[in-house]
């Protein structure tokens, strides 16, 4: 796996020194700068390749734009969500983003408890009371969780570990993820069901999915109204997940019994009103807000891109998925076998917009469609971009220029191979074959002209396909090239398959005008993979 260029990383938030450490032991220059303004964070990203944030820098699309026409590359959050990185921009860009997932998951997923219980038993207004010099036990009557019922909406990570700790109460756990499968949920004891059935049978609910279109204001009015009268809900995860200003509503209606919030909408919140609430008890963003979580988030995100910078693995991507694939020895030259069919295939068509049909023939490239797809948008543009492509933005830049790639599986291996790729244009006036032989992509056809000995997809290659049969073509053509000072490093012919064959060069350089080869040939192409 090829190492990727990292020498200088901002860490433009407050992290534990480990992360620091770890960076510089391996060779990487750290600078450490917080509280920047937007104009103070850009100045000092002009010769960084990495940025390290938490959650107070705001990575956005200006920010990223600007950094991205310098060198930065790579963005890592050290924490669960990238709320504070516009991750479109970043992708659009090429820059890749990485998060911690699981460093702070034990944090928040135990703050989450405690919160649970500091409204079964008001334990914070107690407090608060007790230090206001009274001694008010009738007001602060709580109530058991054994027998309760616990919604937890997501079950990943944190609301596993939620769940888990809620059960040893004798709580009840349902739940709800559209991703984690009912029987994944069922091996830690949380049934799932619909929406409209868990809101009727909770007496607490606690949150923990990202924000999504789809999740903000997940309780509203309307669900709200849904609820058991008295419901208790816990918010841990992301401010807008539920609606404020229906949370007040039911809490001053009574149909919410009291509320438990870590996050906001706008933080800090200048509307006081749910924090003043007296059956709120609210916190400053502390989820993550422990020693461990931020030793080991700090940890992780400085050893991932350690890691990274000495090709070793690549995890914790949010918009690289195609990139950690290409991390992996034996799918590299698949990547590198798509994005030179794809660079072919431009030279030959000059085609950036419209179809493109790629087909992946072979069991063992069964998934592989995911990964191989952007390598092949990365091909098609590559001459005509006008920003990097990389594996990281090559389908949203396809996309972009109007090209549609259409991929499509056949567990069918053509011939005797374990694995083809097939690629062909819109009118399909030019089909590439090619596998991958030991680690070299290969060529196999072209347009239906099979090439008996395979053609490496490799250096500078020069296709062509003679007007007629001519037996002074080939000496003349090496004459060409003896002129231009280029070597004949070797020499292919297909078989004639569609009414003519083609002959492919392999040549030392490229062969800087092709008008006077042109006077000999019916087409000709120059490619440099």
């Amino acid at each position: 796996m090829a190492p990727a260029a990292l020498s200088k990383v901002l860490i433009s938030d407050s992290l534990d020194p480990c992360c620091k450490e770890i960076l510089q032991a391996a060779g990487i220059r750290v600078l450490e700068k917080a509280n920047l303004s937007k104009e103070q964070l850009l100045a000092e990203l002009k010769d960084c390749d990495g940025l390290i944030v938490r959650s107070a820098t705001k990575v956005t699309a200006d920010v990223i734009n600007a950094a991205a026409a310098d060198r930065l590359r790579i963005i890592g959050r050290a924490g669960t969500g990238v709320d504070n990185v516009d991750v479109e921009a970043a992708t659009r860009r090429g820059i890749l983003v990485m998060n911690t997932p699981t460093g702070n998951s034990l944090s928040a997923a135990e703050l989450t408890c405690g919160m649970i219980m500091s409204l079964a038993r008001q334990i914070p207004q107690a407090a608060a009371s007790m230090k206001e010099g009274k001694w008010d036990r009738k007001k602060f009557m709580g109530m058991e969780l054994q027998g309760k019922t616990l919604g937890i909406l997501g079950l990943g990570r944190i609301g596993r570990e939620v769940a888990i700790r809620m059960q040893s109460f004798g709580m009840k756990t349902i739940g709800y993820d559209p991703i984690i499968t009912p029987e994944e949920s069922a091996a830690f004891d949380v049934e799932q069901l619909p929406l409209e059935q868990i809101w009727p049978l909770c007496d607490f609910i606690t949150v923990h999915t990202p924000l999504l279109p789809s999740t903000t204001g997940l309780l509203n009015d309307t669900t709200f109204a849904q609820c058991r009268r008295g419901v208790q809900v816990v918010n841990c995860a992301r401010g807008g997940i539920m609606d404020e200003g229906a949370l007040l509503r039911a809490l001053q209606s009574g149909q919410c019994g009291g509320a438990a919030l870590d996050v906001f909408t706008e933080e800090p919140p200048k509307d006081k009103a749910l924090v003043n609430h007296p059956n709120v008890i609210s916190c400053p963003h502390l989820g993550a807000s422990t020693r461990e979580a931020q030793s080991r988030c700090g940890r992780e995100i400085a050893m991932q891109l350690v890691d990274l910078a000495q090709g070793k693995a690549l995890v914790g991507t949010v918009n690289g998925q195609a990139l950690s694939s290409a991390y992996a020895s034996h799918t590299k030259p698949w990547i590198a076998l798509a994005r030179a069919l794809g660079t072919l295939l431009y030279a030959l068509t000059h085609q950036v917009n419209g179809g493109v049909q790629f087909v992946t023939h072979g069991l063992t490239l069964q998934k592989a469609g995911g990964y191989l797809t952007p390598a092949v948008a990365i091909g098609l543009l590559k001459a005509t971009a006008q920003k990097e492509v990389n594996l990281i933005n090559g389908l949203l830049l396809a996309q972009d220029a109007g090209l549609k790639i259409t991929t499509t599986h056949s567990d069918k291996a053509l011939g005797s191979e374990e694995g083809l790729l097939q690629l062909s244009g819109q009118d399909a006036s030019h089909v590439l074959v090619g596998s991958v032989q030991g680690s070299i992509p290969v060529l196999h056809e072209l347009s239906g002209a099979a090439f008996q000995q395979l053609i490496p997809l490799t250096g500078t290659l020069l296709f062509y396909r003679a007007k007629a049969f001519d037996a002074n073509l080939l000496p003349t053509i090496i004459g060409l090239l003896g002129k231009a000072k280029v070597e004949l490093l070797s020499y292919h012919r297909s078989s004639i398959m569609t009414g003519h064959e083609w002959s492919v060069m392999s040549i030392s350089s490229v062969l800087h005008s092709l008008q006077e080869l042109k006077q000999h040939v019916t087409e000709v192409v120059q490619v440099t993979l």
